[in-house]
């Protein structure tokens, strides 16, 4: 299948240009690609990168070569520069392991959204920050944001900045009733998911025990949830019904994952379920076991202590509070960690019972 490509219009200054110019000899290109030349950083990689893309075969070789092989300090001035747009995403690319120059590329309001969203997943907590920081960037490129949920380091102050930037919090918030008001919150939903989806909204933000809608099964919400941005899925898991949050706590984006845990909604025997899920984050778990509402529940204590995916000292921590019969099961069982079933006979054996 053929691709299209991109015209980038380079902006050089006239001394760089003439290095530059598809009309100069081959010859002297071929010089120019060796990077030897009497220019501002800047300039320099910018000839570079438009040496890459020209059209004898040497003449690119090279200029990747050099542009490859900048000297650090010219490099570091670059990145840091209102340099093109293009020229900083090739750069991006070429250096996403190297933390510093991720930074400053991150820093540069001259970096484009879509280079910024390949920042955002690299292994950078430093990096993580600085692009999370950027409300405006978030606003207006959903990559960024599925960028953020997907990495490993995009903690808990992270998820909760980002949180706020939509004018949400992750602690579920109630009205004066203690009940989030329905016609409010089914508003809420309309609004934020706009006029194309209105009707499926409308159905997703009615509570039930039972399926939701008639004609809204399993199958078309999960179709549904796939062609929503994850901004919108973001604002659904928060505001809408059980089974929208059934399916999006188990989304591999950690911030729509948390929106749903922290809905104003959710109720305790959801919480239960997800506590003895195997196919949420690992941060929804350690949202619901510090949560004292929720662990107040003899069901969600159970739950953590017998998920494998719950880290070790915290179903410890909940077996203190565990009855007789279910200490005797989790001792027995292949199913939880073998640190937890011996703390379990250990804590058998001090109460005498076995």
């Amino acid at each position: 299948m053929a691709t299209q490509s991109t015209k980038i219009k380079l902006r050089l200054s006239p001394q760089a240009e003439r290095y530059a110019r598809r009309d100069a000899p081959v010859e002297a290109r071929r010089m120019a690609a060796r990077g030897a030349l009497p220019l501002e950083p800047t300039d320099l990689a910018t000839v570079l990168f438009a040496l890459m893309h020209d059209a004898d075969a040497e003449v690119k070789e090279r200029a990747r070569a050099s542009l490859e092989a900048l000297p650090r300090p010219v490099l570091e001035s670059v990145v840091a520069a209102p340099a093109h747009p293009a020229l900083l995403a090739f750069l991006a690319h070429l250096h996403a392991e190297d933390e510093a120059i991720c930074q400053a590329l991150a820093l540069n309001p001259a970096t484009d959204d879509r280079s910024i969203a390949l920042l955002a997943a690299c292994p950078f907590r430093s990096v993580v920050d600085i692009v999370s920081q950027n409300q405006e960037r978030m606003m207006r490129c959903d990559a960024i944001v599925e960028a953020l949920g997907s990495n490993p380091l995009t903690g808990r102050a992270v998820i909760e900045r980002i949180m706020a930037f939509l004018g949400m919090s992750l602690d579920a918030p109630e009205d004066e009733g203690g009940e989030l008001d329905e016609a409010a919150s089914e508003a809420a939903v309309l609004e934020l998911l706009g006029d194309e989806m209105a009707e499926f909204a409308t159905a997703l933000s009615r509570e039930s025990d039972d399926v939701v809608d008639d004609e809204i099964t399993e199958g078309n919400l999960f179709a549904a949830v796939q062609n929503m941005t994850v901004m919108q899925k973001i604002k659904l898991a928060r505001m809408g019904g059980t089974e929208a949050r059934g399916l999006l706590i188990r989304d591999r984006n950690k911030v729509v994952a948390t929106a749903a845990i922290s809905s104003p909604r959710v109720t305790e025997s959801e919480v239960v379920g997800f506590a003895q899920s195997r196919g949420v984050c690992d941060e929804v778990l350690r949202m619901i076991a510090q949560n004292r509402e929720w662990t107040r529940s003899y069901q969600v204590k159970l739950a953590l202590s017998t998920n494998p995916k719950v880290p070790q000292s915290t179903s410890m921590q909940f077996l203190n509070y565990l009855q007789d019969r279910d200490l005797k099961a989790i001792m027995k069982s292949r199913d939880v960690p073998s640190a937890v079933s011996s703390h379990a006979r250990r804590l058998l054996q001090k109460k005498g019972k076995i």
